[in-house]
Parts: C-alpha cells; structure tokens; sequence
C-alpha cells in the first residue's frame, strides 16, 4: 500500500462490500454500509469479553487472577476474550525490566496458553513485558491464542507512549521500552481480527490498513489515565470505528490509586456506526457485547 491507495475510492468501495448491507455513499463517493458483523454474515454471531482485570506487583497473582476471570467469561458465553494492557504487572519504565519474560517459555505465556484451551476461547492476552532473548530489548507485546492454546499471533507495540503534560504527567515508555515494527492481525472461524496495544490506537492508519485486508474488529489493550482517559479514551475508539465502518475494542486494567500510575479504566466496545455498545466504570469487571448486533 502507498499513498496512491489513500485516494483509490475502488478500494474503499472493496473493502467495504465485505461488510453488508450498503445503504449510500458517503464524502468522495466512498460507501456506507449498515452496522452488522461479518460474524452474523457466517451465521456465527459470539459475544467478546473484556476483563478489565485489578493488577498487582504479583505476577502470579495477576496470571490466577486473570485465569479465574477468563473462566468466568467463557461459562458467561464469550468465544473472544481480551485481557488489559500488562495484564501480569504494573504499569511503569521501571516495572517493564523487572518482569519482563521471553513469549517461548515464558511464565505468563503458559499461563496465557491453558487459559485459552481450557476455556476453548479466543484469548487476546492483552500485554506482558517482553524481553526478546536475541537482543535483550523489551518490548511491549500482545500474544494471540486460539481455542486449542496455540500461540497464533503476536503484536509489539509500534507507537510507544512518551507524554509530558506539564503539571499533570510525564510518562516515557522509550526509556525501556523498544517499539515494533509491524502491524498484526489473525483469522478465526468468525472472521478477521486486527490489534493494537494502546497508543497505537491514536494513529488511524493501522485501524484504516486493518479494514482494507478484511478485519471486521480491532481490539486494544490499553491502559490511558487520568489525564488522557478523560479526554480521549471513548473518543478514539468511536472515531476508529466509524472511520473504518468496524467494531473497536479497547480494554483497560481497573484503577488502582495506590499504584504509581493510575489507569482511566472504562474498557468500551464500540459498534461500527460510532455507537458504544457496552461500557464500564473504574473497578474490576468483565463486559460483553455481540459483535453480531
């Protein structure tokens, strides 16, 4: 793709008669479909979870905390679930390092593996600290399972949250952190899944690349704050999905104002219209949507 494609309505026009139900055109003669998953179109409709999960210092407490949950949302029905951003640590320069553990035989990625074969779901195991045992950088990396426990996907985080609003916070993934390098997206039986990890959501190109190869969804774990929650959180996501006529999921772990950084919370799921289909506050929690309505 280059930047002749961005202004090609032929591939506007492709991507969007994957989706059904054209009803008009919109700006630039570019389609407008009606709001319904590719889900429903293979008689399939699933609902996601998101588990906005209470994280600790304690890895292993995170990983049973976690199970436990993933459990719970697959006996409620899900065939999708999504975990936050470090979901198995804190959030913070200095945490990354510490726990950071390599996605082959790491602690977290066995755990994150049972836990999708043993609840026979999709399993987006939000985001570990990952350190790359070739190099010893760390990134920050989302692994993708399917129902059977295998290891199907995995993302980097490509846009590394490096902020400084005076008087409010200052926070710099880059000081341990290391940035990908590629976009990632998997297939289910359902159909195709497009994921970022948090910042990445503020660049519309990924979200934009996603629908164009066929992804009906994109998923983000996320973990905005206090600051940035507030004022963009929900906006992002509404603004991805209807940009690219798609659902958009973003999930966050719960508040901890006892931590050295304080998460927005709010996990959301987003339907393709703009419109939030389901939502949450701060505290621990699980939420569903049908990504077939």
């Amino acid at each position: 793709m280059d930047a002749n494609d961005l202004a090609d309505p032929k591939i506007f026009d492709e991507a969007s008669m994957m989706r059904p139900g054209a009803t008009g055109y919109g700006i630039h003669g570019y389609r407008v479909v009606e709001v319904e998953s590719l889900w429903r179109i293979k008689g399939r409709a699933r609902p996601i979870a998101l588990i906005q999960l209470a994280v600790t210092a304690d890895k292993p407490a995170n990983l049973a905390n976690a199970r436990n949950h993933v459990l719970e949302a697959a006996s409620n029905g899900a065939n999708l679930v999504v975990l936050p951003e470090c979901f198995n640590s804190p959030y913070g320069t200095g945490y990354f390092p510490e726990y950071a553990e390599s996605v082959k035989d790491g602690a977290s990625v066995k755990a994150l593996s049972a836990m999708a074969k043993d609840a026979k779901v999709y399993l987006i195991g939000g985001s570990i600290p990952e350190r790359d045992l070739t190099d010893d950088k760390v990134y920050n990396t989302c692994t993708i399972y399917n129902p059977a426990g295998e290891l199907i996907a995995t993302h980097r985080k490509v846009h590394l949250f490096d902020i400084d609003v005076p008087g409010k916070i200052r926070f710099q993934e880059s000081e341990t952190l290391t940035a990908g390098n590629k976009l990632t997206q998997f297939d289910t039986e359902y159909g195709k899944i497009g994921v970022g990890i948090c910042y990445d959501i503020r660049f519309p190109e990924p979200a934009m690349i996603a629908a164009r190869q066929g992804c009906f969804a994109m998923i983000y774990p996320g973990a905005f704050n206090m600051t940035t929650g507030p004022l963009h959180w929900e906006l992002l996501q509404r603004a991805r999905a209807v940009d690219n006529q798609m659902y958009v999921a973003a999930c966050s772990p719960a508040r901890d104002l006892n931590a050295t950084y304080h998460a927005w919370g709010h996990s959301t799921i987003v339907g393709p219209a703009g419109d939030v289909l389901q939502t949450t506050d701060e505290k621990q929690g699980i939420i569903y949507a049908d990504l077939g309505t």
